[in-house]
């Protein structure tokens, strides 16, 4: 199936995104949706006939822990809902800790890069593969960005993703915005990653900006899309037609024309670099030693059913069954992953090998998201506690890890203050002490309740 141009449906734009001209269809933040029933934006967008497709962010296939049943049961159902050709995920961990290492359970809030080792190869692969099992619909999973490194990779990120693809037959998002980050922060040349992976398994690709600060290339999702991500995208479309191309804005939502424009700068982008593909194969007659062996096949424009797993090389493997990870991989897994994320979240000394200065940069980012996450789906606090929520929360997380969902994050970190003293405003504390009895307790509060509280809110001048 081919799906055009497209861009991320997200709450913040969904009048402007349905204003757009020339959209083939949207991407939702799975996570983002009931499993029962649909904004009205999207309904409208589906009744023009424009596809949806859930990305969820939360299921962690690269993590030591077989994917939650109950995670996959969701993204299922929304699937089913949104009647969409495939949905997507990434290759990554979010999480770590628990029964696997006999350790308290840690929660990133963030994408966090995968070793590409064997071991983690193959807990990919399995996990992959219960998703898809569970799944009704065709599987593709996205390249992160990364601010770090692990030690002792073997593989490449193309070799990694062309092994993958080989063992389960999943299909690839490739996010051009990713290679650039990982080009900056790791230097690994986009280039060469498109050239080792299978560019035909691509079901479509990300397109999103970002900023570089001190070095460090930050995928914020925030910015305009620049002009290396472009040349990125340039280089892919040289080697494959891409079956969707997509542009991603998270946060800073500009207005519906600088989305369209941005928009039509990938369009372009798209043409330029499929004319000068086709002058380049037509300037080199077929029998020169210089010619190409053959142009870059467009990829398919139906998804294919998912084809069998390779069979295991190697002794290793002959008593195993087929495809399972080797003796071991999950457990070993587990300790690096779970090591990884305690340095990051809990402070903890960082794991043999890794980018010391690098390591804190990602810290602060983790605790930076959950304040900008936190802060909105609780949109109450920062407005209690004025500027002090920012430097407050950033405290908290510093000694806090996350260990369940944004929401009871926000609960632990106003259990925090409270206990510790509450607020130096009585009406900022009275106000902090009724938000968390509202949500701590068996149901909300009445009526008549919310109205003694507005009145006494009114009659102190707040």
């Amino acid at each position: 199936m081919r799906l055009g141009i497209g861009i991320g449906w997200r709450p913040e734009i969904a009048a402007e995104v349905e204003a757009l001209t020339g959209i083939d269809w949207v991407e939702a933040v799975a996570e983002n949706l009931c499993a029962d029933h649909l904004p009205g934006s999207l309904v409208r967008l589906r009744e023009r006939g424009v596809t949806v497709v859930p990305h969820g962010v939360s299921l962690g296939l690269g993590g030591a822990d077989r994917p939650a049943p109950e995670r996959l049961a969701g993204l299922a159902a929304r699937a089913e809902l949104l009647g969409t050709p495939l949905v997507t995920e990434h290759i990554a961990f979010v999480r770590a800790g628990g029964p696997l290492t006999a350790s308290p359970r840690l929660e990133a809030g963030h994408l966090l890069p995968v070793p590409r080792t064997r071991d983690a190869l193959d807990v990919l692969c399995e996990n992959v593969r219960i998703a898809q099992d569970a799944l009704p619909v065709p599987l593709a999973l996205e390249n992160i960005a990364a601010l770090i490194s692990w030690p002792d990779e073997e593989l490449t990120e193309g070799q990694f993703l062309a092994e993958l693809v080989e063992r389960t037959g999943v299909r690839l998002l490739i996010d051009v915005a990713n290679l650039h980050t990982n080009h900056v922060n790791r230097g690994e040349d986009p280039a060469k990653a498109l050239d080792e992976l299978p560019v035909e398994a691509i079901a479509y690709v990300h397109v999103a900006g970002g900023v570089e600060k001190d070095g460090v290339w930050h995928d914020t999702h925030a910015h305009p899309v620049t002009a290396p991500v472009l040349d990125v995208l340039a280089e892919l479309r040289s080697r494959v037609d891409p079956p969707g191309v997509l542009l991603e804005r998270d946060d800073a939502f500009p207005p519906g024309a600088e989305l369209a424009a941005e928009l039509e700068t990938i369009r372009g982008t798209l043409r330029s670099a499929a004319r000068a593909g086709t002058v380049a194969r037509a300037a080199v007659p077929p029998s020169s030693p210089a010619a190409p062996a053959a142009a870059a096949p467009a990829a398919s424009s139906a998804l294919p059913t998912r084809s069998a797993p390779s069979a295991p090389s190697g002794n290793e493997r002959d008593t195993e069954p087929l495809g399972a990870p080797r003796p071991g991989a999950r457990d070993r897994t587990a300790v690096a992953q779970t090591a990884l994320l305690s340095a990051l979240v809990a402070g903890t000394p960082a794991p043999e090998g890794f980018d010391h200065r690098r390591l804190r940069v990602q810290s602060r980012a983790l605790a930076a998201k959950r304040a900008d996450v936190v802060a909105k789906v609780a949109p109450e606090l920062p407005e209690i506690l004025g500027d002090g929520y920012r430097p407050a929360f950033l405290s908290y997380a510093r000694s806090r890890p996350m260990n369940g969902g944004y929401r009871r994050d926000a609960m632990e970190f106003v259990e925090r203050i409270l206990v510790s003293g509450g607020l130096p405003d009585p009406v900022a504390q009275r106000r902090l002490t009724h938000w968390w009895e509202d949500r701590s307790g068996p149901r909300p509060p009445g009526r008549t309740t919310r109205l003694v509280r507005a009145a006494r809110a009114v009659l102190v001048g707040k």
